[in-house]
């Protein structure tokens, strides 16, 4: 069944893991308390099927493991729905470089706490 997202703005959310590790579903938990529409991939072409899907009047703040996001953000980083990108991963200077290419892209992370 599809889900129905009534909301403008929305996180998305695509980590090999992240719906693997408890760590990340207890992140997710928090952020599900904060804003009412989170959407979970761990697959690449799913979320950005997903994303194309998405109206351009929808506003997407992607969170994406470094190491999937290298590929996916090139293809959907001029896209309007597209507002911004979290990028989070274990080496920031190996992503560093790719990342400085996208406006869009506000963050680089090592660690997503809990708290």
């Amino acid at each position: 069944m599809e889900e129905d997202n009534l909301e403008t703005f929305f996180l998305v959310w695509l980590d090999a893991s992240v719906d693997s590790s408890e760590h990340k579903l207890t992140i997710q938990r928090k952020l599900r308390s904060s804003i009412n529409y989170l959407k979970t991939f761990n697959n690449e072409n799913q979320c950005e099927n997903y994303i194309l899907s998405t109206s351009n009047d929808d506003r997407i703040i992607l969170i994406i493991s470094g190491q999937l996001g290298r590929d996916l953000v090139s293809h959907i980083h001029h896209l309007r729905q597209i507002s911004s990108i979290y990028v989070f991963c274990t080496d920031r200077r190996k992503h560093e470089t790719w990342c400085n290419q996208y406006p869009k892209v506000n963050k680089i992370e090592i660690h997503l706490k809990k708290k």
